[in-house]
């Protein structure tokens, strides 16, 4: 029996979409940053909105998951450009949209929302070349990057048990901290830049940002294990010795 001879146009359609395919699987395996630390547990809901995975160490992120950390969970994400985030627990923080091609400049892209709960963030390759690109967007204002490291803290009626030097809980709003570079804090009240050492606050969409004294500030810390590194290298939300009253 003879073979019937194969349609060289089918042959050619055949191999376009195994292309597409191994290109579509390439550009999902990439990610946007992969789960270094953790120590609890981290679920990811998915740009659909409805479905979820539980992630792990070593899970990838994509383009669109919003993680979401459960009680007494701390997650730090690395980013594909070296940028690190580290979020509190009962955290929620969605991965707007990230892009990062090391030779292609022009398309880098990130902006992520904190909707609820802390977070710290030291930026990386993408943010110092293109700081314009980076936003991280919350309920009372939009953060701009000039390069930098910060904490954020978002209360709204769910901080409670964090402590201050009043004794009373921080108040709604957002609370920030720069550890190093500077920040631009922006609504449609005003806008604020903060540098290495200051403290901010934000109570509302309509209230303008405003620099706090050190006394009255909030800082975001971690604990050592999700933090520090056990190699040579930079840490995210190492704790510092200082008169500001520290959530961890």
């Amino acid at each position: 029996m003879t073979n019937p001879k194969q349609n060289p146009s089918s042959v050619r359609r055949g191999i376009f979409l195994l292309a597409l395919l191994l290109t579509s699987f390439s550009v999902w395996a990439e990610g946007a940053g992969v789960v270094t630390h953790l120590s609890g547990m981290l679920v990811a809901k998915l740009s659909d909105g409805v479905s979820t995975r539980i992630l792990s160490v070593k899970s990838e992120i994509q383009e669109g998951d919003t993680l979401m950390t459960q009680d007494n969970t701390y997650a730090r994400i690395k980013f594909q450009d070296s940028g690190e985030v580290v979020l509190r627990p009962n955290s929620q923080f969605l991965i707007d949209k990230y892009s990062y091609k090391p030779e292609q400049p022009a398309e880098d892209n990130q902006v992520v929302n904190l909707l609820k709960g802390g977070m710290r963030m030291v930026t990386g390759l993408l943010g110092k070349r293109n700081p314009d690109k980076v936003q991280v967007v919350a309920p009372t204002a939009t953060i701009g990057i000039r390069g930098t490291h910060f904490g954020l803290l978002m209360c709204a009626n769910d901080c409670l048990t964090i402590p201050t030097i009043s004794g009373q809980p921080p108040a709604n709003g957002l609370h920030i901290d720069v550890a190093a570079g500077a920040i631009s804090v922006t609504n449609p009240a005003g806008s604020q830049v903060m540098g290495t050492g200051q403290f901010g606050y934000v109570q509302s969409p309509t209230a303008p940002p405003v620099i706090v004294p050190p006394s009255q500030g909030i800082q975001v810390t971690m604990p050592p294990a999700i933090s520090q590194n056990n190699a040579a290298g930079r840490s995210v939300g190492k704790e510092r010795s200082s008169t500001e009253c520290s959530v961890q």
